[in-house]
């Protein structure tokens, strides 16, 4: 079978391609050789069956050498991705690269000799379909290190074309419950890539497809992972019905809303208007809260932090700056989105390891954003000093299980807690230009941060404390949060509405653009206020952080369950 969405095209696979080393390069031939010596009596156990192998022609025995080569070829490298270090952005381009190539490679030989395959190797759908699903997985991930929307597009693309072709509908005949689970992790990574979408429709229809499947799995097969998988179906139901407020057609239908920055998103710089030059290139999202809903290790603050800082997504083949190619002549219409990082309940170690990594790497004239969505820590008991490690913090991932919080108070009173990311931690990294984001119980802790670099520093922080009527909402992801992500939302939850017409949504966005050019306007023009803000007014997803801040903050104070 052939087909454009099956393939990766020539523009997008350059756009990825590494530059293999020499290593590489020099061992190719006598690494086939070996393989094809080892292969040999395995390809002939394949063949045996029809009892005639000798018959077989040498070119068709080629083939399926060749295929099987590249199928070894490419488990390995994939297999190689995951010793690649999470942190760091150039070291792993070169892998990639090569990981893609093979990968096209094989696709590629697969379409070309299917009939030989079929005959000869007895290639099954299912094992198409994991091909088609690794390339998926490649382009995700390639997301997660870039932070390029577009390949999430490419990753549909390619786990879309598995589903309508049933790549995997006749592993259920097969008693073999290990192909059964690769099914069922091909569903939940889809879901992943159709959350970070808003595709929610084809979530909706892949979680009762998920559903049959893991009901027929352990009606068949009596296995320990069933409690795991119907945990995972509660994680994504949740997920889904996270949002407070719904945005309904004329029929009653939900209106799905993307909450990306969109062309006419950020409020425009105005002429006149002096700010800095600042560009936001990293950003650290941190979840680390005690039961709130999540989905693959990504909450549902995290999830709506990530998409606040990214663009819509576009088609690879439109766009002028590809990566991993040098700049065009021409400007590119858009800045690409920020690079980021997603640590959901990292400890210390990994946290500071990860900050070190993205400050390192930090361009001139660049920010680094840190998004902390984590339990409080308070402060065990009075200290004679009021310093950067007197007031607590937020909480870091202990490795061990915390109830409530209920540990983190257990401790001798006369220590510190040791898993507590304090303010004095950032300290060293305001060297550079810093934008932080404390959405926690004890986000007051940063109040006080000091600025001993001179460089431009920023700290928004959440309320510590919520009226009774909201505060049972916050497994459903913090109210502060929703407010940088989705403002309107955020605004008709705080008023009491869980659902709203699309025609009077689409004029109420109107009002709050408005609003974010009226705060736009008294910023810039302010005498007062502080020139850190400025200074990192003149980069868009900075400046809508920064206009959706004074909103809430508006809001909270000027709403009467508030006070």
């Amino acid at each position: 079978m052939t087909g454009t969405v099956e393939k990766p095209p020539r523009k997008r696979r350059s756009s990825i391609r590494g530059s293999a080393d020499s290593s590489h390069s020099q061992s190719q031939g006598e690494r086939y050789q070996h393989f094809t010596e080892k292969t040999e009596f395995a390809l002939k156990e394949i063949m045996s069956s029809g009892g005639a192998e000798d018959d077989i022609p040498q070119g068709e025995r080629k083939t399926v050498t060749d295929f099987c080569y590249l199928l070894d070829k490419s488990k390995q490298l994939f297999n190689g991705l995951r010793d690649l270090p999470q942190y760091g952005q150039k070291q792993w381009q070169s892998y990639f690269g090569r990981t893609f190539d093979v990968y096209t490679k094989l696709w590629k030989f697969q379409q070309q000799h299917r009939q030989v395959l079929d005959n000869r190797y007895g290639l099954k759908r299912w094992q198409i379909g994991e091909i088609a699903s690794k390339i998926g997985q490649l382009y995700y991930h390639y997301y997660l290190r870039t932070s390029e929307t577009s390949y999430l597009n490419e990753a549909f693309s390619f786990y879309s074309a598995i589903r309508q072709r049933s790549y995997y509908s006749q592993v259920n005949k097969e008693d073999r419950p290990e192909l059964v689970v690769k099914k069922l992790r091909y569903y939940a990574r889809f879901i992943v890539v159709c959350l970070l979408l808003n595709k929610m429709d084809v979530v909706k229809d892949l979680v009762k497809e998920l559903s049959d499947e893991i009901e027929d799995y352990t009606h068949r097969f009596n296995t320990e992972d069933q409690v795991e998988w119907n945990l995972v179906l509660q994680e994504v139901a949740a997920f889904i019905e996270a949002d407070p407020v719904m945005v309904l057609n004329d029929d009653n239908t939900i209106v799905i809303t993307s909450n990306r920055l969109a062309e006419t998103g950020a409020p425009l710089l105005e002429q006149g208007m002096i700010v800095g030059q600042l560009s936001l290139a990293d950003a650290l999202i941190i979840g680390n809260c005690n039961n709130q809903v999540k989905f693959s290790e990504l909450t549902v603050d995290m999830f709506r932090m990530l998409q606040a800082l990214e663009r819509e997504p576009m088609n690879l083949a439109s766009q002028m700056n590809k990566p991993g190619m040098q700049e065009s002549a021409d400007k590119p219409t858009r800045r690409e989105n920020p690079h980021k990082y997603l640590l959901y309940k990292p400890t210390f170690s990994q946290l500071y390891t990860f900050l070190a990594a993205s400050f390192k790497e930090l361009p001139a004239n660049s920010v680094l954003l840190i998004y902390l969505s984590a339990t409080g820590v308070f402060p065990t008991g009075r200290s004679d000093s009021e310093g950067p490690y007197d007031f607590g913090g937020v909480l870091t991932n202990s490795n061990r299980d915390i109830i409530n919080g209920d540990a983190i108070h257990k401790r001798n009173q006369s220590h510190k807690e040791m898993h507590c990311l304090h303010p004095g931690d950032l300290y060293p990294f305001t060297r550079k230009p810093l934008f932080i984001i404390v959405d926690s119980s004890n986000s007051v802790a940063y109040k006080n941060f000091t600025n001993l670099f001179g460089q431009p520093l920023v700290c928004l922080l959440s309320p510590t404390a919520y009226p009774k009527a909201l505060q049972d909402q916050s497994q459903r992801g913090s109210l502060f949060t929703l407010f940088l992500n989705n403002p309107l939302m955020a605004f008709l939850f705080v008023s009491g509405l869980s659902s709203m017409r699309r025609g009077l949504w689409e004029k109420c966005q109107e009002y709050l653009r408005k609003i974010n050019r009226d705060i736009a306007q008294l910023l810039t023009h302010s005498r007062s206020i502080d020139q850190a803000f400025l200074q990192f007014f003149g980069d868009e997803f900075l400046r809508l952080l920064l206009t959706r801040f004074i909103f809430c903050s508006a809001t909270m104070r000027m709403h009467k369950i508030f006070r």
